[in-house]
């Protein structure tokens, strides 16, 4: 892509300089952008299929927005290449639950770095996992915790030469699983479409906001905000102006005056129907 704003970038992340490639480096690039650049699904919300362009990405990230794996990953695999890491993106697929078959449906993008000065490892990148990794990982088979989380990293059946990283028991989902291939962003236009429209996709059933820092995850789906730490607590947000409020302060996210009153109403009528389907007969 054309050259890009390494230091708007990095203001954005609240980071003043870019240090040499290096793990403490990585560290602080992917701390920096899971605590301050939230997953979020306000377009997807509000019926519009964004673009997957990485230039388009790095536009939202550098306007305050978020987005989801793709948008979230491809801006930061641009900013890594800018600051000469050798970045590459890879094809993913979640597993919802244990039950569920491990695929690799290029329905997640998950990117590894490889060739730091000081390590012989491959590590993970991925900050676009919402409730998930606060630092990257080396790519080798075992737990890893971080903060009260545990995650493990190991072989996947879902293709040849595939990694599986299982998530702590408290996450959204089971697992993310991942091969080793290089890709482009192309490839994952399809999924995101369907991720984007189909009735079927999480992203379009729930409005969601993620953030991960050193302590735990804040998420908000649809009105109720919850904190998970060592324990999770709960709060409803339906009064509309503590519920935007929260969007800003916890999340970072400030959303077009145009899109608040729609946004507000979805997250509204998805909490009326999850209080419905949960609600005790008689």
């Amino acid at each position: 892509m054309d050259s890009m704003d390494v230091t708007a970038f990095l203001r954005r992340l609240g980071l003043a300089d870019a240090e040499p490639p290096s793990v403490a480096a990585l560290t602080s690039l992917h701390r920096a952008f899971a605590e301050r650049v939230p997953y979020e699904s306000v377009d997807i919300q509000l019926g519009r299929v964004s673009s997957l362009d990485p230039r388009d990405s790095v536009a939202r990230v550098l306007s305050g927005r978020g987005g989801y794996c793709f948008h979230l990953n491809g801006a930061f695999a641009e900013l890594l290449h800018a600051l000469g890491y050798r970045v590459t993106r890879h094809p993913g697929g979640v597993q919802m639950t244990p039950e569920s078959a491990p695929t690799i449906s290029r329905k997640h993008l998950a990117l590894t770095v490889r060739d730091l000065p000081d390590s012989d490892d491959i590590w993970l990148v991925d900050a676009g996992l919402g409730d998930g990794l606060h630092s990257p990982l080396p790519l080798r088979a075992g737990v890893h915790r971080q903060g009260p989380f545990e995650f493990e990293l190991g072989p996947s059946t879902a293709a040849p030469g595939a990694w599986r990283l299982r998530h702590d028991v408290r996450g959204s989902f089971f697992a993310m699983h991942f091969t080793l291939d290089e890709v482009g962003l192309d490839h994952f236009a399809d999924p995101h479409v369907e991720l984007s429209t189909s009735p079927e996709s999480g992203f379009v059933r729930t409005f969601g906001v993620l953030r991960t820092d050193a302590a735990g995850w804040d998420v908000l789906r649809a009105l109720t905000l919850s904190r998970v730490e060592a324990t999770t607590t709960k709060t409803v947000l339906d009064d509309r102006a503590d519920w935007f409020t929260a969007l800003a302060d916890v999340f970072g996210l400030v959303v077009a005056d145009d899109d608040r009153e729609p946004l507000w109403r979805k997250a509204v009528s998805q909490h009326e129907a999850h209080l419905a389907r949960t609600a005790t007969p008689g």
